[in-house]
């Protein structure tokens, strides 16, 4: 029987388990791994609010607009108002369900 040695890359998850990039082409049976760290894990340069200002900042300064106060309170209550179509489908179910009953 000769021995087949192949490399495969993959992921050690936080549980200790190994997660390969792809399949191996080995038989079924017991192997030995040797594990090699590629690189370091990159540190995050900033956290979730740094980076929320820092988009902010970026898409201002590309142009973008964002709502004021007011605005959003205005579309807040576009939002909690009744929807028409939603009234009229409503009253068609109620209707047809008056209809059924004998």
């Amino acid at each position: 029987m000769s021995l087949q040695e192949i490399v495969v890359t993959g992921i050690i998850k936080p549980d200790g388990t190994l997660d390969l990039d792809q399949k191996t082409n080995l038989a079924p049976g017991r192997v030995t791994v040797v594990l090699r760290q590629e690189s370091e894990a990159p540190t995050p340069r900033e956290d979730w609010w740094q980076f929320m200002q820092r988009t902010r900042r970026e898409l201002e300064a590309a142009g973008s607009r964002f709502m004021n106060e007011q605005e959003v309170s205005a579309h807040i209550e576009w939002l909690r108002e009744g929807d028409p179509i939603d009234d009229l489908l409503q009253e068609a179910v109620e209707d047809r369900a008056g209809r059924e009953r004998p």
